[in-house]
């Protein structure tokens, strides 16, 4: 098969199963409308009204996703704020201004002999300081490598978000499909066990079956009820988590398409690329870059540091004396090497060079996590790929023996039970294979992601792609302003 639609939706509303060849002739239309009220019809019950207008498809949910997902949207948030790290390690670059003033009264008053008398008067100064960095053991540069380091990890850990919303955006996608079509199949099965019920009840009342035989029927009729509203519940679970990753309620969802088409043919080229592209692998060895950056940056608090500092000052009515003018310039070139700080740096260094430790160990575990997932997701691919060839054998057969054992139960070969049993192990079987055709596109999507490569240009989604360097290349270089790049 190139592609397993799985499911849809009919323009009545109802869902339209178009690998399925029913051997059963339902009742027509008119019919149905004569269910019980608790019978309705499934896209009445589970709220998915069709919009004759627009059909969502795969590409359409996803893309709505992608764009307007809240866990997205709060990611690239934290990787613009992370942004900041640069220019906040390069400010140690530039050289810091401060200015000081102040004004007050002054009063004095003397009363030796000779010189008794009382003084007022007003005082005020101004200064300006002037301090910059020459020298602070690398510290600096550590520091900019450092946040560049935590920047890309913040920009590996979008991207490996952005493909979760996707993953779960086509798996919510394909579990509305899937459980839309099992509520259908189960409201097709309770007309049928209807049906056999009351053509039980005519042969029984002719005494042609026994009471047993009638019992029977009405308690599978009981059991299918009960199945089809377990089915109702697990389909408003399906649209709540559609809406919750969508952003919409699904309304006429079209068939998807598995994306195997876009996958490595081999395990061991999708491990490969995995090790060398997925996103989680690639934060962590960030992460681990930014780690041993950090022993670097500690190991500098025990360099010598050299700075520059300028100052000057004017002050007013200096110590009080009327018209006294006192101005001050100074330069100081300023060397400290440090000798003891009581261990702390020592310590912190000891201590930095443990959690890089425990950084690289959490980068070979992140690449076990990866590999492992690889593995598992292309066998749950496999794994569906076989089911749905059996399930549609196992379809076939049941679809044979349905017809069979009622053609036996009309001249006596077969009881009631029989044909019962038939028509469940039928049911089951295509709902099975309704669940496999799901299993092999949420698989296939499963794989794509467990790689790092299920992004939208990789999907062809209809979306604006959002670039991280934009706001990166707004903020790196900037050294004064309170806005943001958008304004706020």
């Amino acid at each position: 098969m190139g592609w397993f639609s799985a499911i849809g939706f009919s323009q009545a509303g109802r869902c339209r199963l178009p690998f399925y060849n029913w051997p059963i002739s339902f009742p027509s239309d008119r019919k149905l409308k004569q269910v019980s009220g608790a019978l309705t019809l499934a896209a009445a019950m589970s709220g998915l009204t069709v919009t004759p207008s627009f059909s969502e498809t795969m590409s359409s949910a996803l893309a709505r996703a992608y764009q307007g997902n809240p866990d997205i949207n709060q990611q690239r948030a934290s990787v613009r704020a992370t942004d900041e790290a640069l220019p906040q390690a390069t400010s140690t670059w530039r050289p810091t201004v401060s200015a000081t003033g102040s004004y007050g009264y002054s009063y004095l008053e003397v009363l030796q002999p000779g010189v008794a008398g009382k003084y007022s008067s007003r005082l005020g100064s101004l200064g300006l300081t002037f301090n910059q960095n020459l020298f602070n053991g690398n510290q600096t540069i550590n520091n900019v490598r450092k946040a560049q380091s935590q920047i890309f990890g913040a920009r590996e850990t979008m991207r490996a978000t952005e493909q979760s919303i996707l993953q779960n955006g086509a798996t919510a996608y394909m579990d509305v499909l899937r459980d839309t079509a099992v509520l259908d199949l189960r409201k097709n099965n309770i007309i049928v066990l209807e049906e056999q019920l009351r053509q039980t009840r005519d042969r029984f009342n002719v005494g042609e079956v026994t009471r047993t035989d009638v019992a029977q029927a009405e308690s599978s009729l009981a059991t299918a009820r009960s199945d089809y509203f377990v089915a109702q519940a697990n389909l408003q679970t399906s649209i709540a988590n559609f809406r919750q990753v969508i952003g919409i309620e699904p309304t006429h969802l079209e068939p998807a398409r598995t994306i195997e088409k876009l996958l490595p043919h081999t395990l061991g080229s999708a491990v490969q690329l995995a090790l060398a592209e997925h996103p989680t692998i690639q934060a962590a060895l960030h992460a681990a870059d930014a780690a041993e950056l950090q022993v670097k940056i500690a190991e500098g608090q025990l360099a010598p540091s050299v700075g520059f500092t300028g100052n000057v000052s004017q002050n007013y009515n200096y110590l009080g004396t009327p018209n006294e003018r006192f101005f001050n310039a100074t330069a100081l070139l300023n060397v400290s090497v440090p000798i003891y700080e009581g261990g702390l740096v020592y310590s912190q260094v000891r201590q930095a060079k443990e959690t890089a430790n425990q950084a690289r160990l959490q980068a070979d575990l992140q690449t076990d996590a990866v590999r492992a997932n690889v593995s598992s997701s292309w066998g749950v691919l496999e794994s569906a790929k076989a089911v749905i060839q059996s399930s549609q054998a196992a379809v076939k057969s049941a679809e044979i023996a349905l017809a069979g054992v009622r053609e036996e139960a009309k001249v006596g070969q077969r009881t009631t039970l029989d044909v019962l049993n038939a028509q469940q192990l039928l049911l089951n079987n295509r709902v099975n294979l309704v669940s496999a055709q799901r299993d092999r596109v949420v698989a296939s999507y499963a794989v794509m992601a467990a790689i790092g490569r299920l992004t939208a240009s990789n999907l062809n989604l209809n979306v604006i792609e959002y670039d991280p360097t934009i706001h990166f290349d707004q903020v790196k270089n900037k050294w004064i302003g309170l806005n943001t790049p958008d304004g706020r």
